[in-house]
């Protein structure tokens, strides 16, 4: 029964937010709700809540203060040489723009933590994006799956939680990945040059310059000026946003694209910028991320600090600290609030007992004829469950049933780990992923358009992986 209403709470959520029925905060808070109740554990939802919002607290803390950071190493224009480089290799040709969000979102993942990656390729891409009036889950979808792919490096998580759990060394696992894992980020590449040829078709390829004439020659309405000396354009011309969502677009911010219909994007004359700190901010910024390679502080303390000693030199005066805090508290809330809801929904599903049951299921419905084959079995499953669970529900309740059965069969617990990873491009898109909701979040997209768009194009690219694996011998 209670592996019936675990799917069934899943499925609800997961229609609900793609038919736009219900918010995800909405829907994350009272469909687990309902069913602790269908249950019968009403009494006990307290007890499930508080559980689920203490184990991802910490998590909530890295994402509130990481946004701080970021949002004000944007604001001082620390990341404004890279949207200059992409813009110039781009040119304002869709495909190459695509390319080169799968290409930033890759590249930026070494640092192992997917809610940085989103910041700093989303505030890159999103006024490229918006000027030329592409779809914005191209670039959700794009990030996603690439993050994904990297994702299974050692210190990304999934990695080590799968060597800690079957008493493996990682580097057993990880080094041996490394072929499948780069046809896996190479399809993602492919699919990139596809989808861009696919924007290109629907918008065609224009110059800058042709996009700045186009901008002006349209009548403009002066709606108002920060007071950071901003300015936001509204275009009376007629032009669809190809954004994909209807989402009220963010409006304050010196660092943050401010528009209505037109584009703002990173004002280059900003009163924010602090090109005499730049180096400061780039040295501050590299030591914050090796210091969360190396482990040396947890997350949350290090973007704490790293967010104090930002505000502290670049804003001396608490007015303009006061300022840049407030500019950035709308993502703030949003993905906080987002992250706290979605305890609410781990909370109910473990603590009812609902995972459990469902992974002892699914385990259950394998066939024995296919006990040889249980590194395959895994790597299927890992989709679906990773998808549906924590990684830690999967790597430390489910893979250690999964291995065991291989073992039996003779396949060895190295393979069946590595078989593990494969569903993370998948994984990294899940409503119980905190760092999806600062893509999206970040992007203005809704959660259901993302979902709907990237589900079908991560799931080939985590089979195309396994594919790799078992042709290379690795699987």
């Amino acid at each position: 029964m209670l592996t019936i209403l675990g799917f069934a709470m899943i499925a609800t959520f997961l229609v609900l937010i793609m038919m736009k029925k219900m918010s995800p905060i909405a829907a994350l808070v009272l469909i687990p709700a309902l069913f602790c109740v269908f249950v019968g554990k009403g009494a006990h939802l307290g007890d499930y809540v508080i559980d689920g919002v203490t184990s991802l607290a910490p998590t909530a803390a890295m994402l509130m203060f990481a946004i701080v950071y970021f949002g004000v190493m944007i604001d001082v224009g620390l990341f404004d040489p890279i949207v200059r480089g992409i813009l110039k290799f781009c040119k304002a040709d869709p495909m190459r723009i695509v390319v080169g969000t799968a290409v930033l979102a890759a590249i930026v993942s070494l640092d192992g933590d997917g809610s940085t990656t989103f910041m700093i390729t989303v505030s890159a891409m999103y006024p490229l994006y918006k000027r030329l009036k592409m779809s914005l889950v191209v670039m959700t979808g794009v990030a996603a799956m690439a993050n994904g792919v990297m994702n299974t490096l050692p210190w990304g998580g999934p990695t080590a939680r799968a060597a800690t759990a079957l008493k493996l060394d990682a580097g057993d696992i990880f080094v041996p990945m490394i072929p499948a894992l780069l046809t896996g980020l190479l399809f993602v590449f492919g699919l990139s040059y596809v989808l861009g040829v696919r924007e290109r078709r629907r918008l065609g390829v224009l110059t800058l310059d042709e996009v700045l004439e186009e901008e002006k020659a349209a009548e403009t309405v002066l709606v108002g000026a920060g007071g950071d000396g901003t300015v936001s354009l509204r275009k009376t011309g007629s032009g669809g946003s190809g954004s994909g969502t209807d989402a009220p677009e963010n409006t304050g911010g010196a660092g943050n694209p401010v528009e209505d219909d037109g584009f703002q994007g990173l004002d280059p004359h900003r009163a924010t910028l602090r090109p005499r700190l730049y180096w400061f901010n780039a040295l501050l910024t590299v030591a914050l991320l090796t210091a969360m390679i190396m482990e040396l502080l947890p997350i949350p303390v290090l973007f704490l600090l790293g967010a104090a000693l930002a505000l502290s030199v670049n804003f001396p005066h608490i007015p303009d600290q006061k300022a840049r805090i407030a500019a950035h508290a709308d993502n703030v809330l949003n993905v906080s609030g987002m992250v706290f809801a979605a305890a609410v929904f781990t909370g109910v599903l473990q603590g009812t007992g609902m995972v459990d049951h469902m992974a002892t299921w699914m385990v259950d419905v394998i066939p024995g004829s296919m006990g040889p084959h249980m590194a395959l079995v895994t790597g299927l499953l890992s989709l679906p469950l990773t998808y549906f669970m924590s990684n830690d529900g999967f790597y430390f309740g489910v893979l250690p049933v999964l291995a065991e059965a291989g073992a039996a069969h003779g396949v060895s617990p190295v393979e069946m780990a590595r078989a593990s990873l494969v569903g993370q491009p998948l994984h990294m898109s899940s409503p119980l992923v905190p760092a999806v909701y600062v893509l999206v979040g970040m992007a203005k997209v809704e959660f259901g358009d993302h979902t709907r768009f990237v589900v079908k194009w991560a799931a080939l690219t985590c089979l195309v992986i396994l594919a790799a694996g078992m042709l290379f011998g690795i699987i």
